[in-house]
Order: structure tokens, then sequence, then C-alpha cells
């Protein structure tokens, strides 16, 4: 078991000690229990470290295709073949992925990304085209955008035809220094504002605040984006505040939460559970047969108070380690959730890195503390609300912040507007089948540190 602040320190010794395999094997490094990086990294040699790694350390290893590597051109190609093609009712492998080691280790290691920070409604293929999300610290922060601006037009490709070919790929730049012109809509006209990508520092908890709610009970509102060890500080603070407010009620902004390390999603509940959960099973990892031995917990770890109910603003990029959150949760706290169902990840990795690729294949399933999960169609919500993508995040009228507010003081769903949209299943064999950079910066993943 994975308990309090013993277990914390030793995944953060651990992430350490790769981080070091990986500067000194000059792109090499090891995955689980150290398993050892390709030692040449021409395509057949990759093929078969991959074979040989699949068949040790993948989920549904003994259960998946198991193809010879010849006549496959591409890594990618041979790991789509190597993919588990669904059984009864658990689908089809979706979430396994390979990803540049650079890029990986920049963002859930160093906390930081290259990009122009922006994030667009892409995944809901309709006009208007909007920013959903700005970074803090990024290049089109440093411009003026914000949350809600229309996007007209991409370099000139008006936002309709980027929608029909659902092809957003030039909102995510090469290297630093490439450029990207929007036209925004400006009043009656437009505007237009040109980026330059550059490597920024994420601000993985954007929005932290008290709200006073109608009846003049207290709530603290916060928006987690990315689970990363920079975010714990920030949440630290954001709960000594909310007891300092002597905030009795709690909304959680997931929405946007694609997950990251499951250390991070830990220390999150634990701070919402309280000391009242405190040593109780956060959640269990279960490995395939092979690698039973590797099964472990994460526990709940707290000293100070929590909350017995909280809000959950979810939606189809809640995903992942934040998905956790809510099923982890749901045996010891009233868990609501206010707006689209969770994309369905209850699978996790713990990535293996050959050469300069990183590989996130499944390596385990994650369960509560009553052996539920398994939601591969994602997490309905309690209280169905269509989001907008107008309104600052934690404004109170913010369509989910309000609708969060309203059920906190009657009970009750808000009657409010709700939209038909893809299930979690469809989209998510979308994203994984067709143009993977649709939406820009955006990571999936549940990382078992």
């Amino acid at each position: 078991m994975k308990s309090g602040r013993t277990g914390l320190n030793l995944a953060a010794l651990l992430a350490a000690i790769s981080l070091l395999a990986l500067s000194g094997c000059g792109g090499g490094g090891s995955g689980p229990s150290g398993v050892a990086s390709s030692t040449t990294c021409d395509l057949a040699s990759q093929d078969n470290w991959l074979r040989s790694y699949m068949q040790d350390w993948y989920f549904w290893s003994g259960a998946s295709p198991n193809p010879d590597p010849t006549g496959y051109d591409t890594l990618q190609k041979y790991f789509d073949a190597l993919l588990f093609t669904g059984s009864g009712a658990v689908p089809a492998d979706r979430w396994s992925y390979i990803s540049d080691s650079a890029s990986y280790n920049q963002f859930f290691q160093e906390g930081t990304t290259l990009g122009y920070g922006i994030f667009v409604n892409g995944l809901e293929l309709q006009l208007p085209l909007k920013l959903r999300f700005v970074e803090a610290q990024s290049p089109a922060a440093s411009q003026g955008l914000a949350r809600g601006d229309v996007i007209l037009a991409v370099n000139g490709r008006p936002a309709a035809e980027l929608i029909a070919a659902n092809d957003f790929s030039a909102l995510n730049p090469s290297q630093q220094g490439d450029t990207l012109t929007l036209q925004i809509a400006s009043g009656a006209g437009s505007r237009n504002v040109t980026l330059t990508a550059a490597n920024y520092t994420l601000t993985p908890v954007p929005v932290a605040r008290v709200l006073t709610l109608a009846n003049g009970s207290r709530a603290g509102y916060l928006v987690v984006k990315d689970f990363i060890t920079q975010a714990e500080t920030p949440l630290a603070t954001a709960f000594q505040d909310f007891r300092a407010a002597r905030a009795t009620e709690l909304i959680l902004d997931l929405r946007y939460n694609g997950g990251g390390r499951i250390s991070t999603a830990n220390v999150l509940a634990s701070l919402m559970a309280g000391s009242a959960q405190d040593g109780k099973l956060f959640t269990r990892l279960s490995y395939s047969a092979k690698q039973s031995s590797h099964n472990t917990g994460y526990t709940l770890s707290a000293s100070a108070p929590g909350f017995s109910r909280v809000v959950v603003l979810t939606g189809q990029r809640t995903c992942s380690a934040s998905e956790l959150i809510v099923n982890g949760l749901k045996p010891y706290l009233q868990v609501v959730t206010v707006g689209e169902t969770s994309c369905g990840k209850p699978f996790g990795f713990n990535p293996a890195t050959s050469c300069d690729k990183t590989f996130s294949a499944v390596n385990f399933e994650a369960l509560n503390s009553r052996n539920e999960g398994r939601y591969y169609d994602g997490i309905a919500a309690t209280c169905k609300v269509a989001e907008n993508f107008s309104g600052q995040l934690g404004d109170p009228s913010e369509t989910l912040t309000a609708a969060a507010a309203s059920y906190l003081q009657s009970g009750t769903c808000p009657a409010v507007a709700t939209v038909a949209t893809r299930s979690a299943r469809e989209l998510s064999t979308s994203r994984r089948t067709a143009n993977s950079s649709r939406e820009p910066g955006v990571w999936s993943d549940m990382w078992a540190d």
C-alpha cells in the first residue's frame, strides 16, 4: 500500500531516479520494475523490444494479438497491431499510446510544455469555435486572449472548414518560434492575433476561490487542470484558505483535467476527504495475472478536516486520474457530478521508455475500495448540464458553476438546458484513430508513479 507522506516521498524518490536514468542513458531508461530499453534504435530492434515488453507487461497479454513485426513499416503501426481488440463487455484498447519522451517528460516531470496555450472546443465539432481555456503563463495569455473568445479563422482557414474536416492540427506547434494567426470576433468585426510558440510553465491549479452562495453558506471552488507534482503546493494552500474562510461546501472543477500522476490525485483526494477518512483505501491498482505481484494501493492521508459532500464538474475531457477522484471517493463522501459524462478511462500506465519514445501501454486497471471501476463508457453526470464555453471559470454566473451552486443549496439538479453529445466511447475511439492533434496540448494519463 502507498499511504500518507511516506508513500508520496517514496514515489518522488523513484521519479527522481527514473529521471537520472533517462539523462544518463541518452534517451534510454527503464519501464516498470527496471525494464531495460532497446540497446539499438533501428526499427527491427524497436519492434522486437516492443513485442517482448507487451508480452511481459501489457494488461491484456495473452488475450491480445501477437503478430510478427515483419511487414510493419513504422513502430506506430506495429504498436497498434499489438493492442487488445476487445472481448465481451471490455472494449478494444483505445487508451494506449506512444509519445515523444522529451515532450512527455517536459509536461509530467518539469511542469512545462511547448505550445501557444490555447484550448478549443474541438471535440464538439460545432460552431462557434471558441477558446475554452487559456494557460495563464502562455503566449496566448500574454496577447490578451481569454476563455469565450470566438475564433473565426486559423491561419486564414475558416473555423467552419476546420470543424468540417475535424482538423485542428495547426494549433499544435512543431517547435519554438512557429507562429499561428487567429482571426478573433470583436464586436461587429474581428481582429487578428499572431502567437509565437514557446515553452511555458503550466499552471495546474489556475483558480482557487471562495464563493458565497445565495443562502449565505460558503463554498470552496477549485480548478485542477493537471495532476503533476507542481500542483501539490497550491492544492494545500487552497484547502488552508477554504478552512480559514469556513467554507462548508466544495466545488471541484475537473472538466478539463486529463489526469496525470496518481500520487497527486491521491494528495487532492486526501485533502477533500480529510482526517475522518485517514488511512482508508483511495484506489487499488490491479495488474495482469503475470504481474499480479505488483498490485498495489494508494491510501488517503490527512490530518485536517475535509468535506462530507463535494460537487465535481465533469465533461468528456475529465479523464483517467481525474476520474479516480470521483470513483475513489464515492465510498466515503457524497460525490455529485455536474456537467457531462467523463471520458471513460479506468486504466493506467507505468510508462516504459526506449530510445526517444515513451510507451504508455495499459498496465493495470484502477478500482475503489468497493472493487468498483470499469467505467468504460465514462462516469455519467448526476446532473447533466451542457457547457457553453463562455464565462470565466469560477464566476458564479458561469453555467456549470451556477448549476453546482444551485445543487448545493437545493439538493436537486437545476432545470438547465442540456444537449445530446457523442458517447464517451465514440469520442475516445475517434481521438485515437483520427488526428490526435485536433485539440492542442491535451494529455490523458493515469501514471502510477
